[in-house]
């Protein structure tokens, strides 16, 4: 990466890398944790590739301090990690604190800062506790209040000393995946209908999180809350065609949209969002009306309820109307969407199928979050590069993709004015890609999960990485230190 410019970039900018609970920790069933929904998923087989669990991982709940060697070895001046909610309150409420976990957490916590780096802490990353779901998880009314316990315990546990809060990381991916298609836990395939409910109650959950740190919590902690939200950059397949260009932004506002609109924008959900699913769910004679939730006045309201916007990038995607057809009746959040993606043949793929390697959309749709929805600062909470097959520790290509990656931020930092303040990579290590098992590898660090001790060898990437870095750190040191 020794072509980058790295003075583009804030003396202060974050430099990081991002692991969550579930894909890192392992200890599944040790020191008093309670079991996750990711638990009874990947137990139940026939789920997750070749049956792979998350039970030892990377066995990080034994092994922190040799993680912690990783993080210095980068040189990262941040690292956000997910608390395991299931660890600190094994039956998901504060009826029952597991003191081990809270003691993990804070030796984690603690390790960092003394080791000059500063934590983002992640509350939900995809590992509901079973308890809760057994009572109806994302999909009851009651989980924004026993979310918002859970948050304020982690507030008053952890917030002296961390600064920077997700509330949950990727809802879109929890809904869709977990309660549309199944293909994450929960498991849940009910299309068109609990997609919504999960998605809402998730945001019920945010909103109350935030304003209980804004009441309580801010004078004294004088912390920042956000919660991080993935996206694609999306371009109309024809850019020709009206139908084509028209649907690009239906897919936009069903994805980042969703849950953006309604935290920086309007406190509720896309105009055309709501309007296709009422339209639709009329056509379709739905009994219950509209399938997409009101917010009730009666709440605190999810509009201004983030101090920065947290953005996952990966890919990009080419978009086609999807409005005719066979599917016109079909009951289904792609339906209601009424758009079909497709990926680029110009576009190289980087191990798992779905990851087209597309540098600059980065740049385009860091614009147009910053046109669209916000002037805050946004944070890269994650990005990477995935590799299968057999290990490359000289990982050339994905260097060069955190070189091109990089300057596509700096060029939406120094170009497009967009006030982007940090960059975390995903991942610290090679780790549980949840459907996906072990069979793909996105670390700054391998982990050998044939080896006993399971050794961390940092990859050229990581190399790189810690270069850049050093570099930044190096070159743009405030006048007079």
């Amino acid at each position: 990466m020794s072509g980058l410019d790295v003075t583009v970039f804030p003396h202060d900018f974050a430099w990081g890398a991002a692991t969550a609970a579930y894909q890192i920790e392992g200890g599944w069933d040790v020191d008093g944790r309670g079991p996750s929904v990711w638990d009874t998923f990947c137990h139940a087989k026939g789920g997750v590739f070749e049956d792979h669990t998350g039970d030892v991982a990377c066995n990080s709940y034994q092994l922190w301090e040799v993680d912690l060697k990783c993080v210095q070895q980068l040189g990262l001046t941040h690292y956000r990690l997910s608390l395991s909610w299931s660890r600190l309150l094994p039956d998901g409420t504060t009826d029952h604190v597991n003191p081990k976990g809270v003691a993990y957490y804070n030796k984690v916590i603690d390790d960092l800062i003394a080791c000059g780096v500063t934590p983002m802490i992640t509350l939900y990353h995809m590992d509901l506790p079973q308890a809760l779901q057994d009572l109806g998880g994302w999909s009851s009314t009651e989980i924004a209040d026993i979310f918002e316990s859970y948050a304020r315990f982690c507030f008053k546990s952890f917030g002296d000393r961390v600064k920077l809060w997700i509330t949950l990381n990727e809802p879109y991916v929890c809904a869709k995946l977990g309660h549309e298609d199944g293909t994450f836990a929960p498991g849940i395939k009910d299309p068109g209908i609990s997609v919504y409910l999960a998605g809402h109650n998730m945001l019920r959950a945010h909103a109350k999180a935030w304003h209980t740190y804004n009441t309580n919590f801010r004078l004294l902690q004088a912390g920042q809350v956000s919660l991080a939200l993935n996206s694609d950059w999306a371009e109309p397949s024809d850019p020709g065609s009206h139908k084509d260009a028209a649907a690009t932004e239906r897919y936009k506002d069903f994805t980042l949209g969703w849950f953006a609109c309604p935290v920086f924008c309007t406190g509720d959900y896309p105009e055309s969002m709501r309007a296709r699913i009422e339209s639709r769910s009329l056509g379709l004679g739905c009994k219950q009306g509209s399938r997409l939730p009101r917010f009730s006045k009666d709440e605190p309201s999810p509009l201004g309820t983030a101090d920065f916007f947290a953005l996952n990038y990966y890919t990009s995607r080419k978009v086609k109307d999807l409005n005719g057809g066979s599917k016109k009746r079909e009951l289904s959040f792609v339906c209601d969407q009424g758009a079909e993606v497709v990926v680029d043949p110009s576009w190289p793929i980087c191990g798992v199928h779905w990851l087209a390697v597309v540098p600059d959309g980065l740049r385009k749709l860091l614009k147009y979050i910053k046109d669209t929805y916000t002037s805050l600062p946004i944070y890269i909470t994650e990005n990477g590069f995935s590799q299968m097959g057999p290990v490359q520790i000289e990982d050339t290509d994905r260097s060069q993709f955190y070189q091109d990656t990089l300057q596509e931020v700096g060029k939406a930092i120094s170009q497009d004015r967009v006030n982007v303040k940090g960059y975390f990579a995903w991942s610290l290590l090679d780790n549980f890609e949840w459907n996906d098992g072990y069979s793909v590898r996105f670390g700054l660090f391998h982990v050998d999960f044939f080896a006993p001790d399971l050794k961390r060898t940092i990859y050229g990437s990581g190399r790189e990485y810690a270069a850049v870095i050093s570099k930044h750190r190096s070159q743009t040191k405030p006048k007079g230190i």
